[in-house]
């Protein structure tokens, strides 16, 4: 994106490849900061913000339709200061806009387009503008036009617009205590989802079609909680239906971002790292609970694409890859058969296009996207057609470049982290071991300060921006899995000191809860506390995990009081929408239905292998050794009385639904103990 005379504007010298992308359009950018609000405020003009990441498409088109037009810079530059953020970077300055955009027009989404004034009031929001109106929209052109007059005309009344939004958004709106059960909002939570699923193609609600992993984990571990076997398999068969559509990329793996229509065919193509570390997630969890092999080989190729695609050398994990290439969106992903048969030959291609559905007509835009939804074979692993993906894979990414945002969020890495870590266990492939733990180094080594705070991104040997709830929570969950892989208790003294300063930075002492960015980070008009599932797990829900995990594994009370804590919080704001919190829910579980801890003490200096192949959720497992019993009980005070076994022998003591029972010592009675 770039303008005929390649003069910068003020956003050449940042990292992020999204402020790059605009660093030679005729307008005249600033990156978020001081310098753009004083000459703002100097000049007496409005704030024109515009929020956006790399890889999303209509971003693209309005730069291309606007932000690259001399006509709507000229505008811009005159009377208005221009701000761009790429939300990655700064997902508090996107959640604080988002929630004023959702609350002036209903909705919200990316690009993001807000005008303000210097000390940050919005007075108008709304997304995506093409540069000259229609019957539907208004124009960029027209917008500009109508504030410029405005601005000269009847400033107070926007100026007055701006300090309304900014009252409303700094209310205090603390939802009304839950007084109901636990039970009663899981149950709620799941007709809410059974009331929106689709029996035919699975999923919920209608198109377009989100994967959302976590409300499938959760519905998962409900479904084997309360033996329902019809809800394992609304999930199942949604899992199914999502590898079968085209939103699962059959030749190189991972998952698009979400479907355009209701049978997962037709994907928005654009992948993004969080939603294949959860999707990762949620066909482990299945795999783990029905050993279907069809899962285990959907989680290994969507990490593998991992893996290939979006691993940086020192380990750290990209964000995602664009949908356009050659600035046609899914041109990367598509086909002819007569293309398919100059690089496979005759009779592969033609075995090729049967398998995955290839026509003349196409199923996209006259070309075809590779899906297995007639394909009543799916289920099988065809080593032979495996092969002709490999080779259709080396054969694309040779024929059209692809973008990739290689930006490193601390976030985002951590949920790649805990998918990793669990593979490792629940596969037994050390190397997914071997990844998680790489990336774990890099946020250690790379994204954290000398104060031992996380920076919440990374590219080009630079880490910037404070750290916020999302980065500690996720880094924190990420640990536990480690630990639970590996019991190498440096994971679990990280996980406690990531939580320590999670409490110390974010938590609101008052009314409970979690604030999205810390009380010594640069404050905006708000400081919101998000609670609600969007694509990603809320910072809130994954936080309330980490701290009931902490007093499993540490039986520090101090733990199960801020986990009650914020199970109330969390309980409160998802009465009136249970299924819009997921995570929540998930959380709600493991405080309602009964918990089982497990401690493996061992008379040896190693890890007893026998160990590593028990794994179950709601499930917590500190081992004990010769090597490591002074520091874990330094961490987990309560396994200090456990004693040390005078030989090699290995002893387990496992406790359940708040009783311990006497130790046994062989992993063969441990499993009788743990199906019983």
């Amino acid at each position: 994106m770039t303008n005929s005379n390649r003069v910068p504007n003020g956003l050449e010298k940042e990292k992020s490849p999204y402020l790059l992308q605009h660093a030679y359009n005729p307008v005249n950018w600033y990156p978020w900061g001081k310098e753009a609000f004083e000459k703002a405020q100097k000049e007496q003009k409005p704030v024109f913000l515009s929020i956006g990441y790399s890889t999303c498409h209509w971003c693209h088109v309005m730069a291309h339709e606007s932000f690259e037009d001399p006509e709507v810079a000229a505008l811009l530059n005159e009377y208005f200061i221009s701000i761009k953020v790429d939300r990655e970077e700064r997902p508090d300055v996107d959640a604080v806009y988002m929630a004023v955009c959702q609350a002036m027009t209903g909705s919200g989404g990316w690009p993001m387009t807000i005008l303000m004034t210097a000390d940050q009031k919005p007075f108008w929001a709304g997304t995506y503008l093409p540069k000259t109106g229609t019957m539907q929209m208004i124009g960029l052109m027209d917008l500009l036009g109508a504030i410029i007059q405005q601005w000269k005309t009847d400033r107070e009344k926007l100026l007055s617009a701006g300090d309304q939004v900014a009252g409303f958004l700094k209310e205090s709106r603390e939802p009304e205590a839950y007084e109901g059960s636990g039970k009663d909002l899981l149950q709620r939570g799941v007709e809410q989802f059974r009331r929106i699923y689709d029996i035919r193609w699975g999923g919920f609600g209608r198109a377009p079609k989100f994967p959302s992993a976590h409300n499938l984990l959760f519905l998962l571990r409900y479904s084997i909680l309360e033996k329902d076997s019809d809800l394992q398999e609304m999930v199942e068969h949604t899992l199914t239906q999502m590898y079968r559509g085209g939103m699962f990329d059959h030749v190189g793996g991972g998952f698009s971002r979400y479907s355009t229509d209701e049978k997962w065919l037709v994907p928005h193509f654009e992948k993004m790292l969080y939603d294949n570390a959860l999707l990762a997630d949620a066909y482990l969890e299945a795999f783990r609970i029905t050993q279907k092999p069809l899962y285990r080989r959907v989680a290994e190729q969507v990490l593998d694409y991992v893996l290939r695609e979006l691993t940086d050398e020192k380990g750290g994990f990209y964000c995602g890859q664009d949908a356009d290439s050659d600035g046609v969106e899914g041109k990367f992903y598509v086909f002819t058969p007569q293309e398919l048969e100059t690089v496979l030959g005759a009779k592969d291609s033609e075995e090729f296009c049967r398998w995955f559905g290839i026509t003349e007509a196409g199923n996209f835009e006259g070309k075809n996207i590779p899906n297995l939804i007639q394909n009543q074979q799916y289920g099988e692993e065809n080593q032979h057609i495996l092969r002709l993906c490999e080779k259709l894979r080396d054969y694309r990414i040779e024929r059209t470049h692809l973008h990739k945002d290689d930006k490193v969020l601390a976030s985002w890495n951590s949920l790649m982290i805990a998918s990793f870590a669990k593979a490792a266990r629940i596969l037994n492939r050390p190397d997914y071991g071997q990844a998680a733990r790489k990336a774990q180094r890099f946020i250690a080594d790379s994204m954290t300060n000398s104060d031992g705070r996380l920076l919440l991104r990374w590219r080009e040997e630079e880490a910037a921006h404070a750290g916020q709830l999302d980065d500690y929570a996720f880094y924190a969950l990420a640990l536990l899995e480690l630990y639970q892989t590996n019991y190498e208790e440096k994971d679990l003294a990280l996980a406690l000191q990531t939580a320590r300063h999670m409490m110390d930075w974010f938590w609101d002492d008052e009314n409970n809860g979690f604030y999205l960015y810390a009380k010594d980070s640069e404050q905006l008009i708000s400081r919101p506390k998000e609670v609600f599932d969007g694509a990603m797990p809320s910072g809130n829900a994954v936080a309330a995990l980490v701290l009931q995990r902490l007093f499993h594994l540490t039986g520090e009370i101090v733990w199960k009081q801020a986990a009650e804590k914020q199970l109330q919080f969390l309980s409160a704001a998802m009465q009136e929408y249970p299924a819009g919190h997921s995570v929540s829910l998930r959380a709600l579980m493991e405080e309602v239905y009964p918990s089982r801890q497990l401690v493996c003490v061992t008379g040896d200096k190693q890890i007893p292998s026998e160990i590593r192949g028990i794994d179950a959720f709601h499930f917590s497992i500190l081992v004990k050794t010769k090597s490591n019993q002074q520091e874990l009980g330094r961490l987990a005070p309560f396994v200090q009385e456990y004693p040390i076994p005078e030989t090699n022998q290995v002893r387990y003591y496992l406790c359940q639904n708040g009783a311990c029972l006497p130790p046994v010592d062989s992993i063969d009675e441990l499993k009788k103990l743990l199906q019983s």
